[in-house]
């Protein structure tokens, strides 16, 4: 990818991920003294730390690539596909740890059963294995790869937006549309600048944005309850 309008592009994004994690992450995380929130247990933590450190790493991922440093952005590589290994098991952890402590939800999930809001998290984390996963494989190719990361990362957006008052009072379908805005953004990119939409754009967004409501309609499933109690007994 070369430096300038389109290459800079994915840089962007990376930046307003950033944004939209910090804004989320504030009162619960990085600015909890301040907030004076409830003290985490060790295990959040450590998912915090590797949450950040992978949107920190896809920023500098996509600067490099934008600088035209390949070289420095394949070196990374080597840490950044150790790192997703560490996120998919600390996530899933987290989300049945969850779940067996029955801790409440946000917003209207706050009433929730805690086996229902299993199906979130975990969904998160089975997407972004998958499309992280796909990125890898597909590492030679760029125009997929980074495209392919970019969903990936963008998969893991519901929670921070989730933390937002306005979103997590509206529910799932408020945190989960806002996570299609940056979808239709890398959809509006390829076409401004390519006259066509990568078929990753097309099919990855699509595999992205339909995993939203099937999450939810999976979670109000009999099979999924009693999965869902089985992970966490």
């Amino acid at each position: 990818m070369k430096a300038g309008g389109r290459g800079w592009f994915f840089s962007g994004m990376a930046m307003a991920i950033v944004a939209t994690v910090a804004v989320g992450f504030a009162p619960t995380y990085y600015l909890k003294l301040l907030f004076a929130t409830a003290a985490l247990p060790l295990s959040m933590h450590v998912h915090g730390a590797l949450f950040t450190a992978w949107v920190l790493l896809f920023v500098a991922q996509a600067s490099l690539v934008s600088a035209s440093r390949t070289d420095l952005h394949k070196r990374l590589g080597v840490a950044g596909a150790a790192l997703a290994v560490a996120m998919i098991i600390s996530g899933t952890t987290l989300a049945i740890e969850s779940a067996r402590l029955g801790r409440p939800a946000l917003g209207v999930l706050a009433q929730a059963s805690p086996f229902f809001v299993l199906v979130i998290p975990l969904g998160s984390v089975v997407v972004f294995a998958i499309l992280v996963g796909l990125g890898l494989y597909y590492r030679r190719r760029p125009q997929v790869h980074k495209r392919l990361m970019l969903l990936a990362t963008v998969a893991l957006l519901p929670p921070p937006l989730a933390r937002m008052r306005m979103l997590n009072a509206l529910g799932p379908q408020a945190f989960f549309g806002v996570t299609l805005v940056f979808i239709v953004a890398m959809v509006a990119h390829d076409y401004t600048t390519r006259r066509r939409v990568h078929a990753v754009s097309v099919w990855g967004g699509l595999f992205l944005a339909l995993s939203f409501p099937a999450r939810i309609a999976l979670g109000h499933t009999a099979a999924w309850l009693t999965f869902a109690r089985w992970l966490a007994r």
